[in-house]
């Protein structure tokens, strides 16, 4: 099929493939999503085949606000509605327990839980509200891929596959939302985002566990990113731990008989004489940057058929860093560059 760009001049458009089953990739703060009718099985199944997404891997519900959420989960508890009231629109997952038979199992993975999001971008908003449905949102891209900061991005992936894809520029967090599993009497964190535990916390009055964990493959995952390998590129991931371990990584990138990539600070880019082999993508002056840049760089050198190894930096494990190293680590299948 063509798959045809749409702006924000095209919601009308965009909005009745969603209603008629298709597939159309949108914007949001975080990464782009691959979007279909939440309450259609058919358009939903389209989306894992699209992706090859394993069946058992739930989807988010993409909804425009917390009245959209009410027709499918049970009563929200006084402290879910604290943090919609603080946190939303914005990247913060939520997991609810469902009323009985309003979304298949297909969405669910199985569970008698799903994962809802109200999303910070005006054109998104404006699409769930132009189609009357929540819109599921796995991340616009081949399974286990690099997720798409830009249009150019899914197109890339899913060109042929999707119905359209609703162009509204870059993403403005570059990783994807934090995941809250607020179905048990314990709130816990599944997936790290720009939403920390802490600031969780402090709205709740309460503690928050983070539960993320490896699962088995007979174990059903409540979130995204529980299970397979995600974020990869076809070269291989290392992670340099520190700055100063770039000096050491040049010196084992000037022994290999193939091109390595370097996604590093552009402090630590210009602080050293690479060798011809290396090819260079800057991750920017801070963690925040590089958070924004991470999925860029890996799909960046993912199109370089050359590029063999990728040697990237490593950030301290708090704030914005737990969701950067979180993905870093995945895409690197925890594999450290070793001096």
């Amino acid at each position: 099929m063509d798959t045809k760009i749409y702006t924000a001049d095209d919601l009308v458009a965009a909005a009745k493939d969603i209603v008629d089953g298709k597939l159309v990739s949108f914007p949001t703060e975080t990464v782009y999503g691959l979007g279909a009718d939440a309450t259609n099985e058919d358009a939903v199944k389209q989306v894992y085949a699209a992706k090859g997404r394993p069946s058992d891997n739930p989807l988010i519900v993409h909804v425009d606000g917390p009245e959209m959420v009410e027709r499918y989960a049970q009563p929200l508890s006084d402290e879910a509605k604290k943090l919609i009231n603080t946190f939303w629109p914005g990247p913060l997952t939520i997991i609810f327990n469902l009323k009985d038979n309003v979304l298949s199992k297909t969405v669910t993975g199985g569970l008698d839980t799903a994962a809802f999001r109200n999303p910070n971008n005006d054109v998104t908003l404006s699409l769930i509200r132009e189609a009357g449905v929540p819109i599921v949102g796995p991340s616009a891209n081949t399974s286990g891929k690099p997720s798409p900061t830009l249009a150019k991005h899914v197109y890339h992936d899913l060109k042929g596959k999707i119905a359209g894809i609703l162009d509204d520029g870059e993403c403005q967090y570059g990783v994807e939302s934090t995941v809250l599993d607020m179905s048990t009497d314990q709130p816990a964190i599944l997936r790290p985002g720009a939403i920390s535990a802490e600031q969780i916390e402090e709205i709740i009055n309460k503690p928050v566990i983070d539960e993320r964990v490896h699962l088995s493959a007979s174990q059903i995952p409540k979130a995204p990113g529980m299970k397979y390998k995600h974020y990869a590129p076809s070269a291989q991931v290392y992670i340099v731990d520190s700055a100063s371990d770039f000096k050491e990584a040049a010196k084992w990138a000037s022994q290999q008989d193939h091109t390595v990539g370097v996604m590093a600070t552009d402090t630590v880019l210009n602080d050293i004489d690479w060798p011809d082999n290396v090819e260079t993508f800057s991750l920017g002056d801070t963690v925040l940057s590089a958070s924004h840049a991470l999925f860029a760089g890996l799909r960046h050198f993912d199109n370089e058929e050359e590029v063999k190894s990728i040697l990237t930096q490593g950030f301290a494990n708090q704030g914005i860093g737990e969701a950067y190293m979180n993905r870093l680590n995945k895409s690197a299948g925890q594999k450290h560059f070793n001096k």
